[in-house]
């Protein structure tokens, strides 16, 4: 069985939303919320067999009305977020381990990441197979400067050997659910990468692709709008 994970219980504060505003997942983009364009890859991939989708509580029902609008047919269960990305997505693990083998394959991946393609799911889904995790990533093209206060640079790793985390990140379903109940809180810890590297577990990374962007800011929506309106070029030219 092989599974994706999709949190989108965000509320969006980096996108200068307001209270009132629809969180940033449901932003619509050319009559289409990205959430659903997140989903539409999982949901048109053959090795994918559920979806779940974690949101916040009071858009439950509103979610449920965009899987049904948009035939999302794989999404089997719409569950409650938490206060952050990592207690959504221990809600949704925990659903998923009820009523899924635990050898399962979990696919985790934000609602906010749009822009995946096939492959990258492909080689999530062997990594699982062959190493037990898969953790998408891009190599850093940018220096990469840690600094402890923001203002002095205390460390600069080797260009070469710094990568980029994305999503999907993928396990087996007993074996993270696992990971996120030996912790008791998670204070620094943003996604389950850094859960496994926390733990001392090895993390093996497979290759993204640099469109595989995270809607954070408001340069980001432009620059989605920019990938679809290339990749809709694309597909008018090879029709």
């Amino acid at each position: 069985m092989n599974i994706a994970i999709i949190f989108a219980a965000g509320i969006g504060q980096r996108l200068n939303n307001k209270e009132d505003d629809l969180p940033k997942q449901f932003l619509e983009i050319e009559g289409k919320p990205i959430l659903i364009y997140t989903l539409e890859h999982f949901e048109k991939h053959d090795n994918i067999d559920k979806i779940y989708i974690a949101t916040l509580d009071k858009y439950i029902n509103y979610v449920y009305n965009l899987v049904q609008k948009f035939n999302i047919k794989k999404a089997c269960s719409i569950v409650q977020g938490g206060a952050c990305a990592m207690e959504s997505i221990k809600n949704a693990l925990d659903v998923a381990s009820k009523e899924n083998p635990s050898d399962s394959i979990v696919l985790i991946h934000d609602g906010v990441r749009p822009i995946i393609n096939s492959r990258v799911i492909d080689d999530n889904i062997k990594s699982v197979i062959e190493n037990g995790n898969a953790i998408t990533a891009i190599p850093c093209c940018e220096t990469i400067v840690e600094s402890k206060n923001g203002k002095i640079a205390h460390h600069v790793p080797i260009r070469k050997e710094t990568f980029k985390a994305q999503a999907p990140q993928s396990f087996r379903l007993q074996d993270v659910l696992n990971a996120h109940n030996e912790i008791e809180n998670y204070d620094d810890i943003v996604d389950n990468c850094t859960l496994y590297t926390k733990l001392k577990k090895e993390v093996y990374l497979v290759e993204g692709n640099f469109g595989n962007i995270k809607i954070t800011t408001p340069e980001d929506v432009y620059i989605l709008k920019g990938i679809l309106e290339y990749v809709k070029v694309k597909e008018n030219k090879l029709v």
